[in-house]
């Protein structure tokens, strides 16, 4: 009886050993199937894609800081708060600008009535000189006719003489015609000293008014100086008061209400979440396929149920290792090929960013279709 149950387990193992050995062509078979699916899907997507994990998501930080010292008397904003282009974001105290604002707008004002001055004493300078240039000329026409005179009184002194030494005209028409000439004589020196006298004051009234015309450049070049003084206090007033330069978000906020601040101190970030986009470091052996203008499928670790799509905007004219602190110099040491990281700038479309709430520096993965 035990032989027999014993005989009929061990045929049940060797149908169960045969079933086994037939079975496991057909499972072998199967894996062969699937590992060349896997095989000839990954060799496809390796054509027609190119891909990495080693991207981040970028946007724009501005950081802002104050250009004038002061303390600080309005503060609008607080952590992670939202803000809009054009909102005041914080003041600081501006009445020392004022000031200077206040004394550059007098100084302006009195070199704008200074050149009113001078342009007056250019007027007058003009003035005179048109006068002088007038006596000239009067001067001139009166030693014509002084010269005119003598003569005449020359010409009646020389008869009067001639009749005299013939007896034909008496002693005191001689000494009227001589005291006539003389009269005239001294006439003709007076009106040329005029005529000199004349002609000096026409050269010092255009040498007056020479100065007066480079007075005048002088005073213009005054105006625009304190013109400049003007504009640099009215900036440095500006200054007091920051404003947002664009949409954003506030970050790293390291500034008080009341707080005394300095030149160049870091405030806060603002951060714009306007325009997003991932930058994918490449191996330099991916970059051969890669240009302008390639669609792109974004996967970012924070979101792995959404889909983000994007543009190929740009390429690094460098590799990432050019831009380090202290980068490699393979011309010294042992040297050991690295392959190297080329970063490429992909745009995030507008419509699937409104989607999920982003945040520069999220981890992504993306792949380009280069077919």
């Amino acid at each position: 009886m035990e032989n027999q149950i014993s005989g009929q387990e061990n045929n049940n193992t060797t149908e169960v050993v045969k079933k086994k050995r037939n079975i496991m062509p057909f499972i072998m078979a199967f894996l062969l199937v699937v590992i060349a699916f896997i095989g000839i899907k990954k060799i496809m997507y390796g054509r027609e894609n190119e891909d990495t994990e080693n991207s981040q998501l970028e946007c724009n930080i501005t950081s802002m800081v104050s250009k004038v010292p002061g303390y600080v008397t309005v503060l609008n904003i607080k952590d992670n708060q939202y803000v809009h282009k054009g909102d005041t974001l914080l003041k600081i105290d501006d009445r020392e600008w004022l000031i200077k604002v206040t004394q550059a707008e007098i100084a302006l004002a009195n070199a704008t009535a200074n050149i009113d001055l001078t342009g007056s004493n250019v007027n007058t300078a003009d003035a005179n000189v048109i006068a002088a240039n007038a006596n000239i000329l009067t001067a001139q026409a009166n030693v014509e006719a002084a010269k005119v005179k003598v003569w005449k009184t020359t010409q009646d002194f020389d008869r009067y003489k001639k009749l005299y030494d013939l007896n034909s005209a008496t002693a005191q028409q001689l000494d009227n015609a001589t005291a006539e000439k003389e009269s005239a004589e001294k006439q003709l020196e007076i009106t040329i000293k005029q005529l000199n006298a004349s002609k000096s004051v026409s050269a010092v009234s255009s040498a007056q008014m020479g100065s007066s015309q480079k007075q005048i450049s002088l005073a213009a070049l005054l105006v625009k100086q304190r013109q400049t003084e003007l504009d640099n206090a009215k900036l440095q007033l500006s200054y007091a008061t920051i404003i947002a330069p664009s949409d954003g978000f506030i970050a790293k906020k390291n500034v008080q209400m009341g707080q005394l601040i300095t030149s160049n101190t870091p405030l806060f970030a603002l951060v714009d979440d306007s325009y997003f986009w991932v930058t994918a470091n490449f191996k330099e052996t991916q970059i051969e396929k890669l240009s302008v203008g390639q669609s792109v499928k974004i996967e970012l670790d924070a979101y792995p149920n959404g889909t983000f799509t994007g543009t190929v905007e740009s390429l690094s004219p460098a590799a990432g290792s050019k831009f380090a602190l202290l980068p490699p110099d393979n011309a010294t040491g042992n040297f050991v090929k690295v392959v190297q990281r080329i970063p490429v700038k992909i745009k995030v479309n507008k419509e699937d960013k409104d989607k999920y709430p982003l945040r520069a520096g999220m981890n992504a993965k993306v792949i380009v279709k280069v077919k």
